[in-house]
């Protein structure tokens, strides 16, 4: 049996990213997947595609009123929603702290901080009428370490941990997880695409050769994890993090290219 079959998954960001490759995934694996995008034309195009056990629905994380009417609609044609997944997310344009504009900053913590905790609000009754579901908010590395120019980014992502061990607690007693997914660089319009008009590319300044897996993410690496700690596989696992990076956060990888190391641990074993 699949892993999510019959059970509603609603994905938010869902038209575009890593979004996309989350909703087959589910879809693939049996859901009725609710594909939450702000971008009404994204998210039909998708559902068309997949067919009856999609839906597609207007959401802009940041509106309250628009959570509300994407649980109640994918409860009226799929039943009560058993999985959330918390990917809807913005960039940042690189800027120091002196100089981010006090708009962006509160974009930034408005869809990445509000939007997760709408969200996690929106959904909790409907678990609880299902008998409880997983909640997997998708965060990022920067969560877990800080970057000059990127203040707003990295404080958003800092916020979610709290939330996301916060929920864990009040909600677990109700049959509800909640975990979050903290991906490295992967291959999206996030880093391949300016966050703003004449910013340079993050892909433009970061290679991973260093690194011990030396390759760029790919959305699937994320999804299969996502997958994962939604499913029952993951079921003793609430208020973990999940880092799925490429060794990223290890910092660099031995490299066994470099002839003088190596000859001189040879020489230190004999």
């Amino acid at each position: 049996m699949r892993r999510f079959e019959n059970k509603t998954v609603l994905v938010t960001g869902a038209g575009g990213g890593m979004g996309v490759s989350h909703v087959r995934a589910f879809h693939a694996e049996g859901a009725h997947v609710v594909i939450a995008d702000r971008d009404p034309r994204r998210g039909a195009g998708l559902a068309a595609e997949l067919g009856e056990r999609a839906l597609a629905v207007t959401l802009d994380v940041r509106d309250e009123r628009q959570w509300a009417d994407a649980v109640a609609a994918a409860e009226e044609r799929f039943g009560p929603v058993s999985v959330l997944v918390n990917n809807a997310g913005v960039p940042q344009a690189a800027a120091t702290v002196e100089h981010t504009e006090l708009a962006d900053w509160q974009r930034l913590l408005d869809v990445n901080v509000t939007g997760q905790f709408l969200g996690i609000r929106a959904v909790t009754p409907s678990m609880r009428r299902g008998g409880g579901g997983s909640i997997v908010n998708i965060v990022s590395t920067m969560a877990n370490t800080a970057s000059p120019y990127f203040a707003a980014y990295a404080t958003s992502k800092w916020a979610l941990r709290g939330l996301t061990r916060t929920a864990a607690l009040e909600l677990g007693r109700d049959g509800i997880r909640v975990n979050s997914v903290h991906p490295g660089v992967v291959s999206t319009s996030f880093i391949t695409e300016p966050a703003a008009p004449g910013a340079v590319p993050i892909a433009a300044a970061y290679t991973p050769e260093p690194f011990a897996i030396p390759r760029v993410g790919q959305p699937e690496d994320v999804t299969r994890l996502t997958l994962f700690v939604a499913s029952d596989d993951a079921a003793y696992a609430t208020g973990s993090e999940f880092v799925v990076d490429g060794g990223l956060l290890l910092g660099p990888a031995l490299q066994h290219d470099v002839p003088d190391v190596a000859a001189r641990h040879e020489g230190e074993a004999a």
